[in-house]
């Protein structure tokens, strides 16, 4: 794909996203980590371990073809979306939970992502004449993923009220430009997507499933707390599909790299809303449970 709509909006649109979670970010988020260690360590053991091996397994037991095969690894090194927060919201986790582990997933995908899609290129081989992620390569994924965060953070420390009134503004603006881009990448490959969503399909939402189920039941498993549970469930379940997209197609400049991402991504809104219901919190009135604890 070499259409300036997904060569220069694909990237800005991520980097509004990035920039409005940024925006929403204070160092107390990171430091709010000290005092949950257990949760944040299973999540992010569950995340960067076990959910990229269970990938691979699928990949192998579905016999995809290896650019398919690397666009799931791809998928499964993502870190969790923003939209992770809106879920733990709607079921009642705990929300601080799932903006802390935002921000340091954001941090740690900067290295794990670039090692696990290299690994996955290795051993499939999609690619004849590329080997991958290299130095320069990773480094405009720091910037994909990093400086715009840096940024809205930055903007918040120094003007706070301003931060704060362009959130909303922000999200809204960020939510129509990702629309129109995706849209207008879909129907340029339309048939590329048809084509490959039967095959993708079953692999993806399986995927999220067991990606759902793994954050809420290990946790629990290991005595965690229900809200905590339901809040990585979400933040380990939903893998920002955005980012995988971009770096598919502006990084490394292959639009079939990108088309697991982008099934998962339509799909995962409806397997998330129903685990939601099997998980919900129940024992405490919504307002009370919803309500975010963190510092502004």
């Amino acid at each position: 794909m070499g259409s300036a709509l997904t060569t220069i909006g694909l990237p800005v649109a991520l980097g509004i996203i990035m920039l409005g979670l940024g925006l929403s970010l204070t160092l107390a988020d990171f430091a709010r980590v000290l005092k949950q260690p257990k949760a944040v360590i299973i999540a992010l053991l569950c995340q960067l371990i076990l959910l990229p091996a269970i990938c691979f397994g699928l990949v192998l037991l579905f016999e995809l073809p290896p650019v398919l095969a690397v666009g799931m690894m791809m998928l499964a090194a993502s870190p969790g979306g923003t939209t992770a927060n809106l879920y733990s919201h709607l079921f009642r986790g705990d929300i601080a939970l799932n903006i802390s582990l935002t921000a340091v997933n954001s941090v740690v995908a900067v290295i794990t992502l670039p090692l696990i899609t290299n690994f996955a290129i290795a051993y499939f081989q999609p690619f004849d004449d590329q080997l991958g992620l290299q130095w320069a390569k990773a480094l405009e994924v720091f910037a994909i993923v990093l400086l715009p965060v840096a940024l809205g953070m930055l903007i918040r420390r120094l003007a706070p009220k301003f931060a704060e009134g362009m959130d909303k503004p922000v999200r809204i603006a960020s939510v129509v430009i990702l629309i129109v881009v995706i849209g207008g990448a879909v129907a340029s490959n339309w048939s590329l997507l048809v084509a490959n969503f039967t095959q993708l399909a079953l692999i993806t939402v399986l995927f999220c499933v067991i990606s759902l189920a793994i954050g809420f039941l290990v946790p629990r498993l290991l005595r965690v707390g229900r809200r905590q549970a339901i809040a990585t469930s979400f933040e380990i379940g939903i893998h920002n599909a955005t980012l995988a997209i971009v770096i598919a197609q502006s990084v490394l400049g292959s639009v079939e790299l990108s088309l697991p991402a982008a099934v998962y991504g339509v799909l995962m809104f409806f397997v998330a809303f129903g685990f939601g219901f099997l998980i919900r919190d129940r024992s405490e009135p919504a307002d009370s449970a919803s309500a975010p604890t963190r510092a502004s």
